[in-house]
């Protein structure tokens, strides 16, 4: 049977949203459920309350901003995301994300922004927006802030959202030429990650990579990148994986050993980066 909590709260505006999160510090925000009611039928998590985001319209949809950039309302369902011409370039990545999530119903279901904000490192959205160079926007009862995605996960299950914030939307960067990949290690179709690696090549050069489910965090390094951004050669390569697995610390669970996702690094590294290369626009 289910925890219930004892009350459901609908606000309509973000501010009505944080207001209510900071008159009550037992409640919890509720996005799509994918991921809270799990946790809640788990008794992880037995809030007594939960403020409801589902009718704030301005947490819904993505859209093209003035500058060229993309925002994606935290409501936006992972099937709008997975669906989304305007990520494209390196921006694609996170649309190649969406689609590798669990499987249709969970895509219908669960939101980007209550995905992000659980921080499970097994998910597949914290390697892609870090590799997207993302930011993402919260909202709390002071105001709003931006924390770049490399930044707002901080640990192991554990963002840097203060109580009574929420994330209202992912920002990225504005269209640009290049390619993307996603690619993703489970023992079977729709699990969490094993281990997973998402690559952006600008194609004015630079290259950002990130390896999931390889430690509390994405894991991701500015010498990889530089080395990446000067030389995409096998040997180049294996070097930057290398470098990632320096700063990788893998758990051993039921998904795989530490030393069998230190392994899957530069075979996944490796793919990510020549499906990138093939993607890439002019």
């Amino acid at each position: 049977m289910s925890a219930v909590p004892q009350g459901m709260l609908w606000p309509r505006t973000v501010d009505e949203a944080t207001a209510m999160l900071a008159a009550d510090p037992d409640a919890r925000p509720l996005s799509g459920g994918a991921t809270l009611v799990a946790m809640m039928n788990a008794r992880v998590l037995e809030p007594l309350a939960l403020v409801n985001l589902s009718r704030i319209d301005e947490l819904r949809g993505i859209h093209g901003e003035a500058d060229g950039g993309v925002r994606i309302g935290a409501f936006t369902r992972h099937a709008e995301t997975a669906a989304c011409a305007l990520l494209r370039g390196p921006a694609n990545v996170v649309r190649q994300a969406a689609s590798k999530i669990a499987n249709a119903t969970v895509r219908n279901m669960g939101t980007i922004g209550g995905s992000i904000s659980f921080a499970d490192p097994g998910l597949d959205y914290p390697p892609a927006l870090v590799a997207a160079g993302a930011s993402i926007e919260i909202a709390g009862t002071a105001g709003r802030r931006r924390v770049a995605a490399a930044d707002f996960f901080v640990d192991w299950y554990t963002t840097a959202l203060e109580p009574g914030e929420i994330v209202t939307a992912v920002l990225l960067a504005g269209t640009r030429a290049g390619g993307a990949a996603y690619v993703k290690h489970a023992r079977v179709a729709g699990d969490y990650a094993t281990a997973s690696a998402a690559v952006c090549i600008d194609a004015a050069g630079p290259v950002r990579a990130a390896i999931g489910s390889c430690g509390p965090t994405p894991v991701r390094d500015d010498d990889a990148d530089v080395l990446l951004s000067a030389d995409r050669s096998d040997a180049a390569i294996a070097r930057a994986a290398a470098l990632l697995d320096a700063l990788a610390d893998p758990l051993d669970d039921v998904r795989g050993s530490a030393g069998y996702r230190r392994l899957l690094i530069p075979r996944l590294l490796l793919r990510a980066v020549r499906r990138a290369e093939a993607s890439t626009d002019a």
